[in-house]
């Protein structure tokens, strides 16, 4: 399976190496240097060497890259990688060189565990976390002076059993269980305001503390709305091909639920819009930005943390704009227009309008920037998906359970 694992900075210095099967010389990743070299933003997942695949993720500044010997499924290897990536941020709070050269010694010891002569062992939050205790100040200086280490000598209960995603014989006073249903409207919006793509990227998250061995069930009003479904592994698949509902056994604490995907554009509803207006002159020195924005389709709900961003033509110098609502900042250098609004209240609609300041003789017969808009709107799921109930079994306690819904905006593009 992964023979052997580098993790490389920025530089394209191999800062971190881990072998599990066969000790591989740090040469092969000049294979991965040599396509990041030619396209570095660009840089394929898998790569053939004459003797090793390369299967890399980019995460936190750095690259990691398994080496394997034989084909292997390369979904296989970069969920793993991701689940890496996951665990450094957990246990560490982010995936960054320098904070991996912080926690060598864990890190050493969570990649022993998440495998096994290359074939993945533990890789569930809950039970490494029982195997490794995350690093404190206090431990890190216990460890230091006693010698010890963060691995537990008893093999964790979860570990060994047919659910090896919860621990056993948890126990809670207060029993609760939230899910946070989060959406992310992808959209492209063309000069006159009509889509010409939309599409939704949601997610389920879970915060479960529930005593003892609770199963679960989550029933949706409208669950034909997926297009494409990624679930956690401890959800019952053939129970949702059968049913459409929700039935699993969940691990202790935070974890991803499931991931969702919406494409049918009808399903698709636009809760912004931009109208814009934008004159560059090349005769004069002079030109005219005005730019409004409003809810749209929210059902009711408020536009909050609202922020659009404009990467102005090369051409613009600077600007001198008046807002009726929020602040907004102009970076000569990078040429980036950053208007943050805040929350949009009615009926006054924010608005920005002034004068642009245009180098001399430039040809702005091309310059047509796209305007990245940021929103948020709590307690809706823009696609009008809801949880109807939340049933537990095996449990006899009643469980404190809620449901919150947040809209957000993913990659949303207004053309002007």
């Amino acid at each position: 399976m992964i023979h052997s694992l580098f993790i490389i900075n920025p530089s394209g210095d191999v800062f971190l190496e881990k072998h599990w099967r066969s000790v591989i010389p740090r040469s092969v990743c000049d294979y991965y240097l040599e396509a990041q070299r030619a396209s570095p933003n660009d840089v394929p997942p898998v790569l053939a060497a004459p003797h090793h695949y390369l299967i890399s993720i980019q995460k936190g500044g750095v690259a990691l890259v398994a080496v394997c010997k034989q084909e292997v499924s390369p979904l296989f290897v970069i969920e793993f990688l991701h689940r890496v990536v996951d665990t450094f941020q957990d246990y560490f709070s982010d995936c960054t060189e320098t904070i991996i050269k912080e926690n060598y010694v864990v890190v050493y010891e969570l990649l022993d565990e998440m495998l096994d002569n290359g074939f993945p062992l533990a890789t569930e939050s809950n039970i490494l976390k029982e195997l490794i205790k995350p690093p404190n100040i206090l431990r890190t200086i216990a460890n230091t002076v006693t010698g010890k280490s963060n691995v537990s000598s008893i093999l964790p209960s979860g570990q060994l059993s047919n659910v090896p995603w919860r621990r056993s014989g948890v126990k809670y006073a207060n029993n609760e269980a939230y899910f946070d249903v989060i959406e992310e409207v992808d959209a492209i919006i063309d000069k006159s305001g009509a889509t010409v793509s939309a599409e939704i990227q949601g997610y389920i998250d879970c915060c479960i503390k529930l005593s003892g061995m609770p199963d679960l069930t989550l029933t949706f009003v409208n669950p034909r709305l997926f297009d494409d479904v990624s679930f956690h592994p401890c959800v019952r698949f053939k129970r949702w091909e059968s049913e459409r509902i929700l039935s699993f056994i969940p691990p202790d604490g935070n974890f991803r639920l499931m991931s969702y995907h919406i494409g049918s554009q009808s399903v698709v509803a636009i809760p912004i819009y931009v109208r814009h207006s934008l004159a560059l002159r090349s005769n004069g020195d002079q030109g005219r930005l005005d730019l409004t924005v409003g809810p749209k389709q929210t059902m009711g709900r408020t536009l909050e943390n609202v922020a659009l961003e404009i990467c102005m033509p090369k051409c613009v110098l600077n600007c001198s704009l008046t807002a009726n609502q929020g602040k907004y900042s102009y970076d000569p250098v990078s040429k980036v227009l950053l208007w943050d609004i805040g929350r949009i209240e009615l009926p006054k609609l924010p608005n920005i309008r002034g004068t642009i300041s245009v180098a001399s003789g430039a040809d702005t017969s091309g310059a047509n920037p796209s305007i990245n808009v940021h929103f948020t709107i709590p307690q809706l799921a823009v696609s009008g998906l809801r949880v109807s109930r939340l049933d537990m079994y095996g449990a006899k306690y009643k469980p404190f359970k809620g449901v919150k819904y947040v809209t957000k905006a993913g990659k949303f593009h207004v053309r002007m």
